[in-house]
């Protein structure tokens, strides 16, 4: 039996400081697109985890 969560916000990386850090999911905040890219997938690839682009400047990374 494969008891636990298998769906959760991993992360969030954004270029926007406005967005206010969380408790529960870790925000990273960089200066480019470029970087805010590479953060996300690097984040995903550790995590086994999934980016999404929000269109609003962020990145989610979910784990499915």
């Amino acid at each position: 039996m494969d008891v636990g969560i298998k769906e959760s916000i991993v992360a969030i990386v954004t270029t926007d400081r406005n967005i206010v850090s969380t408790s529960t999911v870790p925000v990273f905040y960089v200066n480019t697109e470029e970087q805010k890219e590479r953060l996300a997938l690097m984040v995903a690839k550790v995590t086994m985890g999934m980016v999404h682009d929000l269109q609003n400047g962020a990145y989610v990374v979910v784990r499915h």
